[in-house]
C-alpha cells in the first residue's frame, strides 16, 4: 500500500494534468462551529484536490486577523487536536482528497510526539505543515512521520537564501510550500515579476510540486499563477466564506473559472 504522504503529490499532479493548478483548501478546525466545520470539510473535499486543516492555537504567528479570529472562536468552543483528528476520521469514508494538518508546534508537543504520527495516520491524515518548526529541529517529529508514511511539508519564503531554498526543496515531502510574501496571511498577492522570479527559482531546484500560499483570494490570481506553480493554497478567503455562512464548494468552484 502506498504511504499516505505520497497521495498529496499524486493529487496535485492529477490536477495539473487537467491543465490547471491544484486547489488546496484551508479550513480552521472547529470554525465557525464544530458541526459547521465538519460540513465544510465534506463540501471542500468535493472540489479541492488537497485539504489543509488548521489546528487552532492561541498565538498563530504566521496568520493574519482572519485566521487568528477563527482560531480564537474554535478554541472558545473547546476545539483541540484530539477533537480535530476525530472529526477528520469521521469524514474519511466519503472523502478522497488527502488531508494535511497545519499546526504550530505547541499543540503537537502537548498531544505527545510518541503517539502523534500513529494517531494522525489512523485518522486519515497524510501529512503536516508546522510553520514554527525549523528544519534543523524537526528530526524527532520527522522520524515518527516517516515511520507512518506521513509527509512533512517544508515552507520557503521570498527571503530564503538560495542554498537554503535548495535544501528545503530537497528535504520537503508532499509538496513545497512557497509563501508568496513576507508577513502574515490575509493580504492579497500580485503575480508580479518578483514573485514569478521567486517561484522560478524554487522550481529550478524542486523535484516535488510547488504550491503557493498567502494572499490567494480569486480566480484571477489562480489563473495568473497557472504555469508558475503546481497548486494554490486558499486560506483566509475561504475562512471568510465559511464565517459568513456562504457556500464553500461554490466558492472553490469559482476559483477554477
Amino acid at each position: 500500500m502506498k504511504p499516505p504522504g505520497e497521495n498529496i503529490a499524486d493529487a496535485i499532479h492529477a490536477a495539473t494534468a487537467r491543465g490547471k493548478p491544484a486547489l488546496i483548501a484551508f479550513l480552521t478546525a472547529g470554525f465557525p462551529t464544530k458541526p459547521a466545520f465538519q460540513d465544510a470539510l465534506a463540501q471542500a473535499a468535493e472540489v479541492a484536490d488537497v485539504i489543509e486543516v488548521g489546528v487552532p492555537f492561541s498565538d498563530p504567528m504566521a496568520d493574519g486577523l482572519t485566521i487568528q479570529h477563527s482560531s480564537r472562536i474554535a478554541l472558545e468552543q473547546g476545539t483541540t487536536l484530539e477533537w480535530t483528528l476525530s472529526a477528520i476520521a469521521a469524514g474519511r469514508p466519503t472523502r478522497s482528497a488527502p488531508v494535511l494538518l497545519m499546526s504550530y508546534l505547541n499543540p503537537l508537543l502537548s498531544f505527545g510526539t510518541a503517539q502523534l504520527a500513529v494517531n494522525a495516520r489512523q485518522a486519515g491524515v497524510s501529512g503536516f505543515i508546522i510553520p514554527d518548526l525549523p528544519f534543523e529541529e524537526c528530526a524527532e517529529l520527522r522520524q515518527g512521520f516517516d515511520a507512518e508514511g506521513l509527509a512533512l511539508v517544508q515552507m520557503v519564503t521570498p527571503v530564503t537564501p538560495q542554498p537554503r531554498l535548495a535544501l528545503l526543496a530537497r528535504e520537503s515531502r508532499g509538496f513545497i510550500y512557497a509563501v508568496t510574501m513576507t508577513g502574515t496571511t490575509g493580504h492579497a498577492v500580485s503575480a508580479g515579476s518578483e514573485l514569478l522570479d521567486y517561484l522560478r527559482r524554487i522550481r529550478e531546484v524542486a523535484a516535488l510540486p510547488v504550491c503557493a500560499g498567502f494572499g490567494i483570494r480569486s480566480a484571477a490570481q489562480v489563473a495568473a499563477l497557472s504555469g508558475h506553480v503546481d497548486g494554490c493554497i486558499v486560506g483566509s478567503a475561504l475562512v471568510e466564506v465559511l464565517g459568513h455562512g456562504q457556500d464553500v464548494a461554490a466558492f472553490l468552484r469559482g476559483l477554477r473559472e
